[in-house]
């Protein structure tokens, strides 16, 4: 066994023979990978090149945290893209919250240490909980005027979680300027060999 890096995820590499197996059984193809959504629901991306047009495709990697599909860097007009070295300022920033709003069930297995776990479908029901106030009798806006700065992130660069979570906050009144979008998200975070902790809700 022999282990390779690819793209700052480590993998095992397993040799084996394949013209034989002690069985006898004969070694079954592999399937052909299954095309990920890129931009959207669209599959493929087309690149005129010199030489001719060059066909970009996605597939599953030993790195990809889920399917999804490439997000903006910005989201939502307003919001700021920040890193890994915003990330952890933020984390001692008694004004900021790191929120991970992935569902529960990815949390658990591994986050950032600090962060705060609020999955993206409750996030715009729970903005009391990001230094709002509830909406007034016959209103639908929550008084965010004394918010904290949220650091959002989810699995990645393909994740559309948190950006749905974004959408749904500025809906009900929370101000896009104080929305700081973690891109790389988790799978960034890993791949950079970065502190985790399990079995956070």
């Amino acid at each position: 066994m022999s282990y390779i890096i690819l793209k700052g995820c480590f993998v095992k590499k397993f040799f084996v023979l394949a013209a034989v197996f002690l069985s006898g059984v004969a070694v079954a193809q592999s399937p052909t990978p299954e095309l990920l959504q890129i931009i959207d629901k669209s599959t493929n991306f087309v690149v005129n090149t010199p030489k001719g047009p060059v066909e970009i495709t996605r597939v599953m990697t030993p790195c990809a945290k889920n399917k999804g599909w490439l997000q903006p860097l910005i989201p939502i007009k307003g919001v700021t893209p920040v890193d890994e070295i915003d990330v952890l300022k933020a984390l001692n920033d008694k004004d900021s919250l790191v929120v991970d709003m992935r569902v529960v069930d990815d949390r658990v297995k591994g986050t950032i240490p600090g962060s705060v776990g609020i999955p993206y479908t409750e996030v715009a029901m729970r903005m009391d909980e990001l230094g709002c106030k509830k909406p007034a009798a016959g209103s639908t806006k929550w008084d965010c005027s004394k918010a904290k700065k949220v650091y959002a992130f989810c699995n990645g660069p393909v994740c559309p979680q948190s950006p749905m979570a974004m959408a749904a906050m500025t809906r009900d009144g929370f101000p896009a300027t104080k929305i700081y979008y973690y891109r790389g998200g988790m799978l960034d975070w890993d791949a950079l060999g970065l502190t985790t902790v399990k079995g956070e809700f």
